[in-house]
């Protein structure tokens, strides 16, 4: 089952992808999702709950501000109150504690195996852009700063420069078997790069 056979209907499909259309948005859109729902689709078949998954992937930026530090807790909100009849609440409960988990890209404690599990393949594959081909990555990074551009450029290359370097110094970027081994040494170069050409 997917969210496309019922459980999400077309007017909310269709809301959604209003939000990712706001202007405000360079990076965090409707391709970004498209591109988490490509690699939703490679590793279906190794999730255990995959309309969580995919749920979490269809709300995660819902909303968005990049004004705002409460994006991810009001995205999940927004999952939490969307009209989704016939959706199991463990379902939808799995969903919303992946979208809450996107705030610190970290697996929260307590989880059962199999949804650690689930959250370890749902936030590589929202991390996977770091791990791209060098000129997309760059793209990113573009986009990234044309959602700050209402930042002064000193101050933007600082604050980027100190996000990007908190992720370099993780023991480790993914989560989950697949990512590290898809995305990992990719993603250290792409890092390195962009803090250099910040710094």
């Amino acid at each position: 089952m997917t969210v496309t056979d019922g459980i999400v209907a077309e007017e909310v499909l269709t809301g959604l992808k209003s939000r990712y259309a706001e202007p405000q948005r360079h990076y965090h859109n409707w391709a970004h999702i498209e591109a988490l729902l490509g690699w939703f689709r490679q590793r279906r078949d190794h999730l255990h709950a995959p309309l969580s998954v995919e749920l979490a992937i269809l709300f995660h930026d819902a909303v968005y501000d990049p004004t705002r530090s409460d994006n991810e807790a009001e995205s999940a909100r927004l999952l939490m109150d969307a009209d989704l009849p016939g959706l199991d609440d463990a379902v939808r409960a799995r969903a919303v504690r992946m979208i809450e988990a996107t705030a610190r890209h970290e697996i929260p404690e307590g989880l059962e195996p199999a949804e650690q599990g689930d959250m370890a393949e749902f936030l590589d594959m929202d991390l996977s852009i770091l791990g791209a081909r060098t000129d997309v990555f760059d793209a990113y990074e573009q986009a990234i700063r044309r959602e700050y551009a209402f930042v002064p450029e000193a101050l933007y290359r600082e604050a980027r420069r100190g996000i990007l370097q908190r992720f370099l110094e993780r023991e480790r970027l993914y989560f989950s078997d697949w990512g590290r081994e898809r995305f990992e040494a990719t993603a250290r170069a792409n890092l390195a790069a962009s803090i250099a050409a910040l710094s």
